[in-house]
């Protein structure tokens, strides 16, 4: 039987902490969703003043980070680059940038999906998150 690392709530804890301070410091109102492998969701933070729509968007771009195993900004471009058949792919609705997938150890453990600012900021403050996990 083959062991995988998983996220603890204090990983989430430190993901989301440092996803929160990148947005705090760029003064960006965001949505931060934090999943695991499976896509279930285990952290939802909606930061003052970001959209209400922002809290439906973030977890869908996590999930379709994890469930893909790669950006969600890969299925942006896809779609963007004419193939839209994809639009009808089973299970992914967050195919925009801003989900990220957190590798531990060459396993997929998770995504964190941001949403509240462009896609390249959004994208911006989950890497920023996930980097916390990786300083311990």
């Amino acid at each position: 039987m083959q062991t995988k690392p998983v996220l603890t709530l204090d990983d989430v804890k430190k993901i989301a902490a440092a996803a929160e301070a990148e947005a705090l410091a760029n003064k960006w109102n965001v949505v931060i969703s934090i999943v695991d492998d499976g896509g279930h969701l285990l952290w939802l933070q909606r930061l003052d003043g970001a959209a209400p729509i922002s809290a439906y968007i973030a977890p869908e771009k996590a999930k379709t980070a994890a469930l893909g195993r790669r950006e969600s900004k890969i299925y942006e471009d896809m779609i963007n680059n004419g193939r839209v058949s994809f639009l009808s792919a089973p299970e992914l609705q967050g195919m925009l940038e801003g989900g990220v997938p957190i590798v531990v150890e060459g396993h997929t453990v998770g995504a964190i999906g941001v949403s509240g600012v462009k896609s390249a900021e959004d994208a911006q403050i989950a890497k920023a998150g996930i980097a916390a996990l990786a300083l311990g």
